[in-house]
């Protein structure tokens, strides 16, 4: 019988600067296995009280809490730095030299705290001609080449959403360098700055595109290789055969036994019109009648189910990792797709009263819309 044990970030606690997508994914990783998330938001008119205020914009708040404090004033800083004098982790979502104009440089940040870890997640590079410019996943996308191999083959460079830099090669990969910094500090102590940007982190994540580019695997224009076909109700099937014995099963299920023949496969001229027998028989059956067809079979053909049949149908979202003995937190079917939201200050207070035992009134007060030291002489 396997011995559970708690989830393996218990005890880490992370303040987490409000941002949006790559940063709070970040934080929802750790928060989801254990780790206690506090985020900074921006001061608001009446926090801390019982003035209704709305939610941010912000969806990516599972198990997080949240205090309002103002980081460009001198009190609301002394109050940041007196909470991360004893926390973990700290996500940096800004651009760089934020934090710098705010007078909380990693370096006097690691002063004062020498354990802490800095999470500095940009989008461009910050050593490259686009470190001070905005932009978005589709940016960072483009300058990784990864755009250019994302598409249809008769269409233009398409991004799917903005699932790759933000969250893959942002969110995701920021949360692996703080688990890799956890890690090192296990050793030597200390913390550091972990530095992130998208344009490297889905690069990193392109890598074996970038590796087959020079081999028959992938050196042919995008939208070449997998698919989608549309069905006779309007629905969608993916298609993924790439090796000739899940092809064989393809044309089978499809009834084009003409088709199954391996020097047509590997001739690319016929390719477009193979292409086009295909799109004529996917639209002669529903979706439903072809994953009928294909469940089972190993063609690499499934069906393409969108967002609202999976909460009709199979409402579990789970965790990306399941560690045995110290699993992450269980994601109950509520929370698997709605979010709540968190407004400013939901939560926050108490855990700032769990973490050092502070109070409102007592070691806390509020200002212009933010909470600022009171009284606070030990932690």
């Amino acid at each position: 019988m396997l011995n559970v044990r708690n989830p393996p970030l218990e005890g880490v606690r992370v303040v987490e600067l409000a941002g949006l997508a790559p940063a709070p994914f970040a934080g929802l990783l750790l928060a989801d296995y254990g780790a206690s998330v506090l985020r900074i938001d921006r001061p608001l008119p009446h926090p801390h009280d019982k003035w209704p205020i709305q939610p941010t914009a912000d969806l990516l708040t599972r198990r997080k809490c949240s205090v309002a404090v103002d980081i460009k004033s001198t009190d609301g800083r002394a109050l940041l730095e007196a909470i991360l004098l004893e926390v973990d982790v700290l996500l940096d979502p800004f651009r760089p030299g934020v934090l710098e104009s705010l007078s909380l440089s990693p370096h006097h940040l690691l002063e004062i705290n020498p354990r802490l870890i800095i999470a500095r997640l940009t989008g461009f590079r910050r050593d490259g001609p686009y470190a001070a410019m905005a932009g978005h996943d589709i940016n960072y996308l483009a300058l990784s080449g990864i755009l250019s191999q994302l598409g249809r083959a008769d269409g233009l460079p398409y991004p799917p959403a903005n699932l790759l830099a933000d969250f893959a090669g942002g969110g995701l990969m920021c949360a692996l360098g703080i688990l890799l910094a956890l890690f090192e500090r296990t050793a030597s102590g200390k913390g550091q700055v972990v530095e992130n940007n998208m344009v490297d982190g889905v690069g990193y994540l392109g890598s074996m595109m970038r590796y087959a580019k020079n081999t028959s695997l992938w050196d042919r224009p995008r939208g070449r290789i997998c698919w989608t076909e549309a069905a006779l109700d309007g629905g969608y099937m993916a298609v993924g055969a790439l090796e000739p014995h899940f092809f064989r099963r393809l044309v089978q299920g499809l009834g084009l036994p003409e088709l199954d023949n391996l020097e047509l496969r590997e001739d690319r001229a016929s390719w477009p019109a193979m292409r086009e027998q295909f799109r004529i028989r996917f639209l002669e059956r529903t979706r439903h009648e072809w994953e009928k067809a294909f469940d089972g079979t190993d063609a690499c053909c499934t069906p393409v189910l969108d967002q609202q049949e999976l909460e009709n149908t199979d409402k579990e979202q789970r965790l990306p990792v399941s560690l045995r003995c110290s699993p992450g937190l269980l994601i109950d079917e509520k929370q698997s797709w709605i979010s709540a939201g968190l407004v400013p200050d939901g939560g926050g207070p108490n855990l700032l009263h769990q973490w050092f035992g502070w109070k409102i009134g007592r070691d806390l007060q509020i200002t212009r819309g933010g909470l600022v030291k009171s009284n606070i002489a030990k932690l």
